[in-house]
């Protein structure tokens, strides 16, 4: 027996169901004393609640914002009327504050459940969504480092949609080279400081959509030492607040300029000066020299964010083409002749079910190694014990650049898919495959480019206390591997899987001696390489439970047939067609090739 399939514009909401559930243990991991006070039945209203927002207040508004992007007029910033709606909307549903404790105003959910619900926002209108997901990833980052003045006085605003909040990492003549930062902060008598600098590539820097907006800026304070050693963080309000929370008058943040996008168009991106009157007011958050490690708090959420992002993106253009795909009617069967026979749907053609099954593996893959990213998160937090929690904080670390970069790079080639699904038509502003393929392009970029994700994989979290977190990962593939080994249909996958895990460890090690010799640069040459491979590995292992779940389904008699059918034929595909592509490129890691590498600048 088959259901209708219960697919919304944003996702397959019973793939979403069947990965919390029968994948990842929600029930379970509600269980936690952490969550004790919420119920299955919670999430669900909470997941509904955010897919309706989602399809009825930001879907609509995303190609409103597109085409209105913000405008800098006589120093301040227009947005359409409809961004400030969508904003409200987010805030007064709660969404702000979804994983913050109860203490301080939040809802206490898992991050697990406000990711999910986040991806809904972002595969709506991810620009619209990114205001809300700074702001909280503000918030989130003041209640683990800030004072309790800090908490009182910004992070609680913030989860309460009254402030919004922002990142200040980038300048002009700095980029990603964090190290190289010039801004200073220059200590005040009364404890405060005045910083001084221009920060670049700002989103939602300057805008009327709230009270006022914190800052979160990296800084040098005066004598600290050069390099990322000696970088601090601050927090820095638009407009100055009282010891009473009230909003006053506007503080030395001035908006020197807008950045005009390819895509995500409706989150305003500035370029901000700080203190040029010399009055920019300033506080340290944590401690002094201590502020990339406090950033990375918010840095390492957004990161995930970015995966998630990436993800939704290309679902939504993966559901809006294969819904165009089976009405689309166009030519015949290669094996009829006739050509008065009516033409087919374009699903009927291979070379379509080849893209649209492309997509399905690359969305469902990524949407699963993204939720299973957000339960370490809820486990590195509130794990049952001490020794779990440690290896849900080890496994996290070396999840974080994969989940952004893999999902990021497969995620745009998704988006593309689409476009080439719906042929010319795609191609046009008519159809919204094509913003979405631009607003998927930035993911890549933003957050630290992939190939800084890459380099961060390879040369740290991979060798992280001598490879713990990949042997960590390895016993947990072997548990899949083992209970896959019973069903004689995946004793090849479980070969291929188990080689290329091998693979990736042999690869790291190589690597981690070759840098023991002082050879780091052609080491690392091929760092993406090895961020594809271990993406791949963690998917294909994903897409393995996936399977099983199905299967398990299945044999029960429970669930949908066509959906579980569709899953097991899915991951089929990617071990099949998507994971030889892994082992080609651990090849290229471990054999050190070196023909970009050794090429000279001269040459080109």
């Amino acid at each position: 027996m088959t259901t209708t399939p219960a697919h919304s514009p944003l996702v397959d909401l019973r793939s979403q169901r069947f990965l919390l559930d029968e994948v990842f243990d929600l029930p379970g991991l509600l269980g936690l004393p952490a969550f004790a006070a919420h119920e299955r039945d919670d999430v669900d209203a909470v997941l509904e609640a955010a897919h309706t927002l989602a399809t009825e207040v930001f879907l609509p508004q995303a190609a409103e914002a597109d085409r209105e992007e913000p405008r800098f007029v006589d120093g301040r910033v227009l947005l359409p009327e409809s961004t400030r709606a969508v904003t409200r909307a987010y805030a007064e549903g709660g969404f702000n504050a979804a994983a913050a404790p109860a203490e301080h105003g939040g809802l206490g959910l898992p991050y697990t459940v406000a990711l999910a619900a986040d991806g809904l926002f972002m595969g709506a209108n991810t620009a619209a969504a990114g205001y809300g997901l700074l702001t909280r990833g503000a918030a989130h980052l003041l209640l683990a480092h800030g004072s309790a003045e800090q908490i009182r006085r910004y992070a609680q605003p913030l989860l309460a949609g009254r402030f919004f909040g922002t990142m200040c990492l980038s300048e002009p003549q700095a980029g990603s080279s964090l190290g190289d930062i010039r801004t200073r902060a220059i200590p005040q008598a009364d404890g405060s400081y005045r910083l001084e600098g221009q920060k670049m590539w700002i989103s939602s820097g300057e805008h009327e959509l709230g009270e006022t907006i914190i800052h979160l800026v990296l800084a040098r304070i005066e004598g600290a030492p050069a390099g990322t050693r000696g970088i601090s963080l601050f927090a820095v309000p638009r407009n100055h607040v009282d010891a009473e929370g009230r909003v006053g008058e506007r503080n030395d943040v001035q908006l020197a300029g807008l950045n005009h996008k390819l895509g995500q168009r409706g989150i305003v991106n500035t370029v901000l000066k700080f203190g040029e009157r010399g009055a920019c007011v300033a506080e340290l958050v944590g401690q002094p020299q201590q502020g990339l490690a406090a950033m990375f708090h918010m840095m390492n959420e957004a990161r995930i964010g970015v995966g998630m992002g990436a993800v939704m993106l290309a679902y939504r253009g993966y559901l809006y083409s294969l819904q165009y795909a089976r009405e689309r009617l166009q030519g015949r069967p290669l094996d009829n002749r006739d050509p008065a026979s009516k033409p087919v749907p374009i699903i009927e053609h291979a070379d379509v079910r080849r893209l649209l099954l492309r997509q399905r593996a690359l969305v469902e893959g990524g949407h699963a190694l993204c939720l299973y990213a957000g339960s370490l998160v809820d486990l590195k937090a509130h794990a049952a014990t001490p020794e779990a929690r440690a290896e849900a904080a080890l496994l996290l670390d070396l999840l974080t650049p994969i989940v952004k970069a893999w999902c990021a790079d497969f995620g745009v080639q998704a988006s593309d898919h689409a476009i080439q699904v719906l042929g010319g038509y795609g191609y046009t502003r008519d159809y919204p495959v094509e913003q979405l393929w631009r607003d998927n392009r930035l993911n890549p970029i933003h957050e630290g480019t992939n190939g800084i994700q890459a380099l961060d994989l390879l040369a740290r979290k991979a060798l992280a206390e001598n490879g713990a977190g990949l042997r960590a990962l390895n016993q947990r593939i072997e548990s899949t591997l083992g209970e896959a080994a019973q069903h004689p249909d995946w004793i090849e996958a479980t070969v291929a899987l188990r080689m290329l895990a091998q693979k990736v460890g042999v690869s790291a090690a190589a690597v981690a001696s070759r840098l023991q010799r002082g050879e780091g640069a052609l080491a690392l040459a091929n760092a993406s390489h090895y961020l594809t491979a271990a993406g791949h590995l963690l998917v294909g292992w994903l897409w393995l439970r996936q399977a099983l779940a199905a299967q398990a389904a299945l044999q029960a008699g429970r669930g949908d047939v066509d959906f579980l059918q569709g899953k097991l034929q899915t991951c089929r595909y990617f071990l099949k067609q998507e994971l030889p592509a892994a082992v080609h490129a651990i090849g290229l890691v471990s054999s050190f090739e070196d023909s970009f590498f050794a090429m000279r600048q001269e040459w080109f």
